[in-house]
């Protein structure tokens, strides 16, 4: 099987060397050999890269995602704790739905005034969780 330079595996996952070497450090991913003072990658680590940029994008720690993964490297993801996290973003896209409408309807808005748009003033309550 083909090794992956370090340089190649960067390139590909579009990471620093020095984050690809900062996760070998706190064993998130492994190389198989060397050549030279260069490290060098099976190509499945690419893949393994993917998973660690997902979780990163859905808010786990570095921790939490090494944890994720069983003694073997394959990943060993909770079921709970994923439908938990995926419920945490659910709720914060709506959240930011509702702030992106608001931005919205500020940047449109025909009133001279924003505080007299009734418009506004539900959008904010509605976002801020404002008493009517």
């Amino acid at each position: 099987m083909k090794l992956l330079d370090i340089g190649a595996v960067a390139t590909a996952a579009r990471l620093p060397v020095s984050t690809l070497r900062y996760y070998e450090e706190i064993g998130l991913i492994a190389s198989a050999a060397r050549h030279g003072l260069r490290r060098q990658y099976l190509p499945d680590v690419l893949l393994r890269l993917g998973l660690i940029a997902m979780g990163k994008s859905a808010g786990f720690s570095l921790s939490e995602i090494a944890a994720m993964f069983a003694s073997e490297g394959r990943p060993a993801l909770g079921r709970a704790e994923l439908h938990a996290r995926a419920d945490a973003l659910d709720r914060q896209i709506a959240e930011l739905t509702a702030l992106s409408d608001t931005i919205r309807h500020v940047a449109d808005c025909p009133a001279e005034n924003h505080m007299d748009c009734p418009t506004f003033r539900r959008l904010v309550r509605a976002g801020t969780l404002l008493p009517a």
